[in-house]
């Protein structure tokens, strides 16, 4: 089978495309979700934890994590002392009471695949307010099962605001692992590991080199934090 290519937006929303603002509403609304993915993560997952002490007081920070299923939402999020800011696809927006759930929470909706220059210009404000954003690299849930090729995103982001990067990696999350555990009235078993914070290395040559190389970097630590069947394109 082919590599399948990584997907791009259909639809073109950037009236959407903003860094949300953390009203006294939203703060409430991410409080109450936060609780609510850790309900949701108590119900239907088994969550390990291993290296929640590397999670780091600095502020601002980037945390990078790898995207295999529905649940890495829940899992991760739950792990979290705190509720995040995300990138998320602009698709999940119109999906009938989710997206209206996911836009009360706040999110810096990203059309993939396309230069969208509201969303990174958004995310860049909001690491200049010092806000926690988490990004997926690989843009979407690997269709292998293991680790995909990362976009450059994450390494731009990270570059251009100059901020730490927190690697996350999840195993156990993948759809037909965890809906099969439920069917059975089971939960189904998640290792989550934060990996320690890192920057990426200083740039010596031209910015798409850097970016190239930063990509490389931030997925192999991804990598070296999960099992090898995992690991997919970062294999060694």
């Amino acid at each position: 089978m082919g590599i399948i290519p990584k997907p791009v937006s259909e639809v073109w929303r950037p009236e959407l495309v903003r860094l949300p603002k953390l009203t006294r509403a939203r703060r409430a609304f991410r409080a109450f979700g936060h609780g609510l993915m850790k309900l949701v993560a108590k119900i239907c997952l088994n969550v390990s934890v291993e290296g929640l002490e590397n999670f780091p007081q600095e502020r601002p920070l980037m945390i990078a994590i790898n995207h295999l299923g529905d649940s890495d939402v829940p899992a991760i999020i739950a792990s979290l002392p705190f509720p995040p800011d995300a990138l998320a696809k602009i698709e999940l927006y119109d999906l009938p009471i989710l997206g209206k759930l996911i836009d009360w929470y706040g999110v810096i909706w990203l059309h993939r695949g396309q230069a969208d220059k509201r969303a990174i210009r958004a995310a860049l404000d909001g690491f200049a307010e010092g806000r926690v954003i988490v990004i997926a690299p690989e843009g979407r849930y690997s269709v292998t099962g293991a680790l995909e090729e990362g976009n450059s995103g994450a390494a731009f982001l990270a570059y251009k605001a100059n901020v730490p990067i927190l690697p996350v990696a999840v195993t156990g999350t993948e759809n037909e692992h965890v809906y099969g555990h439920m069917k059975k009235f089971r939960r189904a078993p998640v290792k989550i590991r934060v990996g320690k914070m890192f920057r990426l290395a200083d740039p010596d040559s031209g910015r798409h080199e850097a970016v190239s190389r930063g990509t490389s970097q931030i997925m192999g630590t991804l990598a070296s934090l999960l099992p090898e069947k995992y690991r997919g394109t970062y294999s060694k």
